[in-house]
């Protein structure tokens, strides 16, 4: 078995002139896969107790770098056996027709996945969209061991394993509002700057307690509706969709400083 090396996404395509002005950044474990399919692969193949540093993360008091490089220190497996769990676990069916529809019209669409990463690609190559762009880990197998590492984690930032800040800000650098897709914690930095957020799962509690606008779904083709009805109304009226909106920093170096690998504590009384 051969795994496909993840390296850093390539920047966003240039918004020309006709283009609408959307880009869609979509999770994966519990949003295009059903289940989290990393959280999956703990429960199998890993025995000892790993859940109480999940629940640190899940608070807001661990990053997801340190926790992935712990979690797949303890990973002892034959990279086939990995896989083929992956390959188990059910994708929304609505996904591919939705990506298609934003495909034609011309709408970038990249998978965002602060997970392990390594299954994704196959998952997605199964599904007939092997040709997304994809910003995750890169997880390697070797004597039996795994190892990770973070090509698309921010440089003075090492709490996320993959920054999906910096992949909502370089959409909306060249000029895109951008729909952000997801279900859980790994997605909090993303809808904090995304200008469209469709939100299920415990993102809603996240985006309720922080006074961010989402909209609540459950399939794909529920969001498939959303954008047949939104390019409709862009192609009548090019107005009727509002570009990116600048959002002050609230996670990163310029908020946190450089360096930092977990999450700040909040503020008294925040």
């Amino acid at each position: 078995m051969s795994l496909r090396a993840i390296g850093p996404v390539a920047p966003p395509p240039p918004l020309r002139s006709g283009d609408i002005p959307l880009a869609i950044l979509i999770d994966y474990d519990g949003t295009v896969a059903l289940t989290d399919v990393s959280d999956a692969i703990m429960f199998e193949y890993v025995q000892s107790s790993w859940e109480d540093l999940v629940a640190k993360y899940d608070e807001g008091a661990l990053g997801s770098r340190n926790l992935m490089t712990w979690e797949m220190s303890l990973v002892q497996a034959d990279p086939d056996r990995l896989l083929a769990t992956a390959a188990a676990q059910p994708h929304d069916a609505g996904f591919v027709p939705f990506v298609a529809r934003a495909r034609a019209a011309g709408i970038p669409v990249e998978v965002v996945s602060d997970g392990f990463g390594f299954f994704i690609p196959q998952a997605l190559d199964i599904l007939g969209v092997g040709s997304l762009p994809i910003a995750t880990a890169n997880t390697t197998f070797r004597d039996g061991r795994a190892a990770i590492e973070f090509p698309n984690g921010h440089p003075d930032c090492l709490v996320c394993g993959t920054c999906k800040r910096a992949r909502v800000l370089a959409h909306q650098a060249e000029g895109r509002a951008v729909v952000f897709i997801g279900d859980g914690e790994s997605d909090r930095y993303a809808a904090g700057y995304s200008d469209v957020v469709f939100a299920k799962r415990s993102l809603t509690d996240i985006c309720r307690r922080n006074g961010w606008p989402f909209r609540a779904w459950g399939a794909f083709d529920e969001i498939d509706a959303w954008l047949a009805a939104t390019v409709a109304a862009w192609r009548d009226d090019p107005s009727s969709l509002p570009g990116p909106a600048r959002r002050p920093f609230f996670c990163g170096p310029e908020a946190w400083g450089p360096g930092r690998h977990d999450p700040p504590p909040p503020a008294p009384g925040g």
